[in-house]
């Protein structure tokens, strides 16, 4: 864990910038907390859509809220060919290609070979988030408890159900954007193994999530406790009142942190 940078962000949210080296990838990652933060809290990790990276905006303000009102940590990493582990080159066409398909400019159906790079892009990543995860942990101001949320929509859920079907830390998980396609069994047999509290967010008229894989998905997790929220329009649809949902949700399972505790207390 080498860490790069170190700043203030509207004057109150600390963000650490920092590279990690798993296996022979170099992965970089950040984390959010609440400035001058101390002791254990809650830790959320996001991960990003397909030709997004760690610090997209989305992700930035969710952190900085959930730093400010809760007193969380976040972290966030580029996934594999993803934000600087690409040229900006590579990074914009990557962006084209991608919006093409989300707008339905371009096919959005997953063939064989497109399967098969999504099955190795999250064989490498979920390593690279156990570790990413293992590392913030030993953090004083992180800590190790098990209030761990995992959040990911579209690509996000491709990379994070395997990776939360096999870490035991992770206490609740929100997803959406995707869906169980045909012939996806490792993908399936991911999905069966989470039985966590899941919240699910799905675009009806989704040209890259078909709804029936959407449905599909859903049925897939094994949870006793889990929410599917449908809304009208295309994958970049999703209604900004979902953040909300997305922040009782954790507030819900994970608590708050002890110094948000405090501060809330000492304004009453």
């Amino acid at each position: 864990m080498h860490f790069t940078q170190e700043r203030v962000e509207e004057g109150n949210v600390r963000r650490y910038s920092f590279d990690l080296t798993v296996a022979d990838a170099q992965v970089p990652a950040v984390l959010w907390v609440p400035d001058g933060a101390k002791g254990p809290r809650p830790l959320v990790l996001m991960g990003h859509g397909g030709s997004q990276h760690k610090k997209t905006p989305g992700i930035v303000a969710r952190a900085r809220q959930y730093a400010k009102r809760l007193g969380y940590a976040t972290l966030a990493i580029d996934a594999p060919g993803h934000g600087d582990r690409i040229s900006r080159e590579a990074a914009a066409d990557l962006a084209r290609n991608v919006g093409a398909r989300v707008r339905g400019e371009a096919p959005a159906t997953i063939d064989p070979e497109r399967l098969r790079e999504m099955v190795r892009r999250s064989a490498k990543a979920v390593p690279e988030w156990n570790a990413a995860l293992a590392a913030v942990q030993q953090l004083d101001f992180v800590g190790s408890s098990e209030r761990v949320g995992y959040w990911g929509v579209s690509m996000g859920t491709a990379i994070g159900v395997p990776f939360v079907a096999q870490c035991k830390t992770i206490a609740c998980a929100v997803f959406g954007l995707a869906g169980l396609r045909p012939g996806a069994s490792e993908f399936e047999a991911a999905a069966k193994a989470i039985t966590i509290p899941v919240e699910f967010v799905f675009q009806w008229e989704d040209a890259v999530a078909p709804r029936e894989h959407g449905l599909a998905l859903f049925e897939a997790f094994a949870s006793k406790e889990k929410t599917m929220h449908i809304n009208p329009g295309g994958h970049l649809d999703i209604p900004r009142f979902e953040g909300a949902s997305w922040e009782r949700f954790y507030e819900r399972h994970l608590g708050v942190a002890a110094d948000a505790q405090r501060a809330v207390t000492q304004v009453q």
